[in-house]
Formats: structure tokens, sequence, C-alpha cells
């Protein structure tokens, strides 16, 4: 069973909204993933996205797609990640989604994949180029494995689009906060609270939203109004700018810390 539902629903309990950060596997290595997944665990993360990395990604931004190539550069493979996923659940039980693209896991084998995953300790996927059209050869995989397959939803998403994806996603549904690509942004847009209030007029799964959050006061307005709150560029370019020295772990696990207290302060201001 996945993790997810019962960790948001715990959180919803609490008044408490879900602090999700990205980390590229295996930038700059492996280890390093393990040392800052436990940092961010420490600092307050209530799960993470970990991105498998891809030679041609078409979703992410400079930051990331540098982040993927290093990791690429240091062996970081679909099978080396959930290898990396088993020895996480030595250390935790927080939730895992494997973010990514469709042809490791098509190479990987769909129905293997979808084994593997359940049996490493992955809780859901989200494959960026497989939209709900596509995804059955997949997703009767996942969903008989027990893996929840989150779809995305964007700006541009039409009412049609919206109920396709509100009776396929399994966990959360991911918003896209703007169109474009992923990256840090010094603003986001004006229309991001109503976008999600009509997303919740055709469906009753939490909402998280990312693409472009980057500090602690745009973290705690997206909490006033979303489920999860999503953190990947802003997290990996503080890994790239402290790659050469051990400062990487402590920098990305006190940002996180940040953004937590403002997201916790924001709901007490609402309850």
């Amino acid at each position: 069973m996945s993790r997810i539902g019962p960790a948001l629903e715990a959180l919803r309990r609490r008044g408490e909204v879900a602090l999700f950060p990205f980390l590229m596997a295996g930038d700059p290595d492996l280890d390093t993933t393990m040392r800052l997944a436990l940092a961010a665990e420490a600092a307050g993360a209530d799960g993470f996205e970990i991105g498998v990395p891809f030679s041609d990604p078409t979703a992410d931004g400079p930051v990331l797609q540098r982040s993927a190539e290093r990791a690429i550069r240091r062996g970081a493979s679909l099978s080396r990640v959930l290898g990396w996923v088993r020895e996480f659940r030595r250390h935790s039980q927080l939730p895992i989604i494997l973010f990514g693209y469709y042809n490791p896991i098509f190479r990987y084998g769909p129905e293997q994949f979808a084994k593997d995953a359940a049996a490493a300790g992955v809780d859901g996927c989200l494959v960026v180029d497989l939209p709900p059209e596509e995804a059955d050869e997949l997703q009767k995989f996942t969903d008989a494995a027990g893996l929840d397959f989150i779809f995305l939803l964007a700006p541009t998403s039409g009412v049609e689009r919206i109920k396709l994806v509100a009776a396929r996603a399994r966990g959360f549904i991911y918003y896209v906060s703007l169109t474009g690509v992923t990256g840090a942004r010094a603003t986001l847009p004006e229309d991001l609270a109503p976008a999600i209030a009509r997303l919740r007029r055709h469906t009753r799964l939490p909402l998280g939203v990312g693409f472009g959050i980057s500090s602690p006061d745009q973290a705690a307005a997206v909490s006033s109004y979303a489920d999860v709150v999503i953190v990947g560029s802003a997290v990996m370019r503080l890994v790239e700018q402290h790659s050469e020295s051990e400062r990487a772990v402590a920098e990305v696990g006190t940002f996180l810390a940040s953004l937590k207290v403002a997201m916790r302060q924001q709901q007490k201001k609402q309850a």
C-alpha cells in the first residue's frame, strides 16, 4: 500500500501541508543523495520526489538538466535508483515518488519496473511524458503493484482534461503552477489560488503544486491553498552551488527548514 495517502491524511488532521522536495538521484553521487534526503527529513520534509536522471528531458529547466547530466556521468540509472530506495527504506518511511521519463522505464520493462519499484519501497511515480491517453501500458502494472500514478495538470488544462486526470490519478494531482519548464521563479502567478479552487470542484484527491517555488514566502503562500508544496530547482541549485564542498547537505537542510517553518506559520494563521 502506498504511503502517500496516509501521510497526507495524517498531515491534514494536524492542520499541516506537506513539503515534498525534489532530489535528483546521483547528483553529485548516490551517497550524497542519501545524506541530502536524511537531512531533508530532519528539516521537516514530509516526502520526496526522487528524480531518475534522463539524457533528454522535456520539462526540466537548466538547473535540473545539468543535475541529470552530472548524475548520469556518475553512473546513476533506473536500477541504481531503485537500489537507492531500498537502502533509504532502512532509514526512513517517508513517501517516495519517482519522477522521470518513460524511456528508462520502457527499456527496463513496465511490468518488471512496477514490481521492482514496489518491492524497493517506492510509493508512486510521475512520468512526465505519459499523459492519461498513453499511460495504460504502465498504469495497469503500477495499479496492480499498489503504486500511485500521479498525473500533471497545467494552467492550459481544460475541463475535459481535468476530469480525465481526476479519474485516473492516484495519490494526489500535481498542478504545474506555470507554463514552461521547471525552474525557480521570483514570483508565482496571481491566478494560482483560483486555479486550485477550480480543480477542487472536480476531485477529492489532494492537490500538489510545483514548478517555480523558491522561497519561504512562496512556499507559505502555496500552502494556504494546496495540500503538497513541491520544491525542486531551488534545492538542486544549492547542490550545484556547493558541489565542490561539504556544504551542500547543510545548505539544503537549512533551506528546507526555512520553508517548513514558513508553511507552519501560515497554517497557524489560517487555523
